[in-house]
């Protein structure tokens, strides 16, 4: 009797809390997804760990820390993206040869620190992240970028290597957007100020936050 598979297609997502098991890869709340149509799960095709996935850690000794991927809250991550994990991947450049002799393994690989994409950012199709990256609140990275630094919070960056397209939003508005952490409220206060949290007006956003609380007090 044969099992009917059911077709992916790009409006269902995977749900990366329900999914991701390795202990390396941090998910904060329940809203976080990958759009797998075109792909296996996001373990499988997008997280690339030099050492720190599931055969890694079964046929090996680490010889170095083990990079973590943090991941926030209503994080949109695009088909066919790519994090890439593990430092230098043990390819010296200061070195005369860039070739990753098994007997110099650990005095090769340069770490770059744990890779954090910040709550509410936006990661599009085939885009790369490398090593050490962390992405900013509200971050937006085009379809094709590598981004190789830091990315500020509510700025749209594109291309290879991947720089500033512009801000989301005016300097003194993206300031308050951080203050206001919406993306740590509570629940219930995030579902109530939903209407002005998709919208684009940040000064009544401020002003409704502030009255949820005084309400709530």
């Amino acid at each position: 009797m044969s099992t009917k598979v059911e077709a992916k297609h790009w409006s269902k997502v995977e749900l990366l809390h329900e999914t991701v098991r390795n202990p390396n890869i941090h998910v904060r709340g329940s809203n976080s997804y990958y759009s797998n149509a075109w792909t296996g799960s996001f373990e499988e095709s997008v997280v690339r760990y030099l050492y720190g996935d599931e055969y890694s850690l079964r046929a090996w000794e680490p010889q170095w820390p083990i990079d973590q991927l943090l991941i926030g809250d209503y994080v949109a991550i695009g088909a066919e993206a790519v994090i890439l994990m593990g430092g230098n991947h043990t390819h010296r450049t200061d070195w005369v040869s860039l070739y990753p002799f098994l007997d110099v393994i650990g005095e090769a690989y340069v770490g770059k620190g744990d890779t954090v994409i910040g709550d509410g950012a936006w990661i599009g199709m085939r885009a790369m992240i490398m090593p050490g990256v962390t992405l900013g609140e509200g971050a937006v990275i085009a379809s094709g970028a590598i981004v190789t630094k830091d990315v500020a919070p509510y700025t749209i960056v594109a291309g290879n290597p991947a720089r500033p397209v512009r801000q989301r939003f005016p300097a003194t508005d993206v300031e308050t957007l951080v203050a206001l952490g919406i993306y740590q409220w509570e629940r219930s206060k995030f579902d109530a100020l939903r209407r002005f949290i998709c919208a684009d007006d940040i000064a009544a956003l401020k002003a409704a936050s502030e009255e949820y609380d005084s309400r709530q007090a």
